[in-house]
């Protein structure tokens, strides 16, 4: 080997620090490590949006669904009142759940409003006692549907007013997706 060969070699050795040993494979790992963090969060974003608008349409569905019972009853009872056969609401409460009382009870464990909507739609389903609309398919959507019934609004003990009530509209969509109204009625004596 010549002299110049040996400073050829040595020249394109570059010597090494001790602390500049891995920097670069420390910078390209974190690099990567950061857009791969970024590429995730965007993945779970983009995934979960279409989940929760996935819900809102079912939500939607369900609600739809529950207007259309609100429509059907107040129909129902508008026909009624319109015929005179409807000068108020007595004999058209449902007052029980499994065939226990105490639905229109707000004192009782059977108070409506401490059931689930599938709760209740499943008790009109085995006893359809007292229903105003028993549950019914939507003609438009048939795996959404609804019911309505309605309840005395009086508190326990308090003077009886037949002529207001309480009707519950119960809409439900696909997946056992359940939307609830509640409108207050009253018959003008």
């Amino acid at each position: 080997m010549s002299r110049t060969d040996v400073l050829f070699h040595a020249a394109a050795r570059r010597p090494s620090r001790p602390h500049e040993r891995g920097v670069a494979l420390i910078i390209v790992i974190l690099v990567v490590t950061f857009l791969m963090a970024i590429g995730i969060g965007i993945l779970s974003v983009s995934g979960t949006s279409s989940r929760v608008a996935g819900n809102i349409r079912l939500q939607e569905r369900a609600f739809n669904a529950a207007e259309a019972g609100f429509d059907n009853a107040w129909r129902l009872l508008n026909d009624q009142a319109t015929a005179g056969g409807l000068t108020d609401f007595s004999g058209l409460y449902r007052t029980t759940f499994g065939g226990a009382a105490g639905l229109d009870d707000p004192l009782d464990a059977n108070y409506f409003r401490k059931k689930t909507d599938e709760e209740i739609w499943d008790d009109v389903v085995a006893d359809p006692t007292n229903v105003l609309v028993a549950p019914t398919a939507m003609p438009t959507d048939t795996l959404t549907g609804y019911l309505a019934f309605l309840i005395n609004d009086e508190p326990p003990g308090a003077t009886p007013n037949e002529n207001d009530a309480l009707l519950v509209c119960i809409g439900r969509g696909p997946q056992r997706t359940y939307k609830r109204l509640e409108i207050i009625l009253e018959i003008q004596p």
